[in-house]
C-alpha cells in the first residue's frame, strides 16, 4: 500500500474513491489501523471522552495530544495521522496557533493537523498553512462549540444554518485545507458542500455522499460504555468478550490454573539442588 498523502487524497476525490478515517489513540490500535489500510487515522480530542473519562472533549490539553500522537505516528507506516488541535490551542492569537500546529507535528509526528471552525477560523488556518503544515477543516457540529450549541445537535436544519455551512466550506476549501471533516450535518446538504468543494469531504453523520468517512474506534469496536450517537454502526461488539475474558482470568487467577506449565519457565534439577 502506498504512502497516503494529501496528494493521494485530491487523486482520490478526482477519482471518485471512498476515503476510510478512523480514530486512534495509541500505539497498538494504531498498527492495527495502518494494517487494515485505512487511509488517515485521526488522532482525535475524542481521546478526552473515550480515553481519559471526560464528558466532553474541553479539557484535553496540548501535552495530551502530542503524547498520544507521538504514539500514533510511531505505528503508522502508511496511514497519513492527523491530529486535532484542543480547544484554546488555536483560539486566542495567531502566532500561539502556529506553534501549537508546529508541536503536533514536530513533537507528535502528525502529518497534518485539524482545526474546528468556519469563516473565523481562515485566517487562522492560513497561517498555519504558510507555516507548511498541512490542515483539515471541520465544520457542522464541533464538539469545542458544545456549550455554545447548547448540547449535541445536528447542524443545518434550518435555511440560515445551512445556508452558514455552505459559505463556511467554501471559505475553508478557498483557503487551502487538504480536506475537511462534516460532523452531524443532513445528508442532501453535505452532498451539495462535496459537489462544490474541491477538497474531499469526510463525514461523520453526515450521510453516504461524502468523499469519505471517519468514526470513533471505540464506538464502531462496540468498545466505550458511554453514549453512542445515532449515527455510529458497531462492526463489532467487543465490550462483551473483554469483560468475558477479564472474569475467565480471574477465574483461573483464584483457582491457581493460570498460569498452567506451558505458561511457565523450568530450571535444571541439578541447579536446583545447589540452592540448598
Amino acid at each position: 500500500m502506498a504512502k497516503i498523502t494529501t496528494a493521494v487524497l485530491k487523486e482520490m476525490k478526482t477519482r471518485q474513491e471512498k476515503i476510510a478515517m478512523l480514530t486512534g489513540y495509541d500505539y497498538s490500535m494504531a498498527g492495527m489501523i495502518d494494517q487494515a489500510g485505512i487511509d488517515m487515522i485521526l488522532v482525535g480530542d475524542s481521546l478526552g471522552n473515550v480515553m481519559l473519562g471526560y464528558s466532553t472533549t474541553l479539557p484535553v490539553t496540548m501535552d495530551d495530544m502530542v503524547h498520544h500522537t507521538r504514539a500514533v505516528s510511531r505505528a503508522a507506516q502508511n496511514a497519513m495521522v492527523v491530529a486535532d488541535m484542543p480547544f484554546l490551542s488555536y483560539h486566542i492569537a495567531i502566532p500561539e496557533a502556529v506553534r501549537n500546529a508546529g508541536r503536533l507535528i514536530q513533537e507528535g509526528g502528525a502529518h497534518a493537523v485539524k482545526i474546528e471552525g468556519g469563516v473565523e477560523r481562515v485566517d487562522t488556518i492560513k497561517a498555519i498553512l504558510d507555516a507548511q503544515i498541512p490542515v483539515q477543516g471541520h465544520i457542522g457540529l464541533t464538539p469545542q462549540s458544545v456549550n455554545q450549541f447548547g448540547g449535541f445537535k445536528v447542524q443545518g436544519k434550518d435555511l440560515e444554518t445551512a445556508q452558514k455551512l455552505i459559505e463556511d466550506a467554501k471559505a475553508l476549501d478557498e483557503a487551502g485545507v487538504f480536506s475537511m471533516v462534516m460532523e452531524c450535518v443532513p445528508s442532501e446538504l453535505a452532498r451539495r458542500i462535496t459537489a462544490e468543494v474541491s477538497c474531499p469531504t469526510i463525514g461523520i453523520g453526515a450521510g453516504p455522499y461524502c468523499d469519505g468517512q471517519v468514526l470513533v474506534i471505540n464506538d464502531m469496536l462496540g468498545m466505550f460504555h458511554g453514549h453512542i450517537p445515532k449515527f455510529v454502526k458497531k462492526f463489532a461488539n467487543l465490550q462483551p468478550l473483554i469483560t468475558e475474558a477479564l472474569k475467565q482470568y480471574k477465574e483461573e487467577v483464584m483457582a491457581g490454573t493460570f498460569p498452567a506449565p506451558e505458561h511457565c519457565f523450568t530450571i535444571k534439577d541439578e541447579v536446583l539442588e545447589k540452592l540448598y
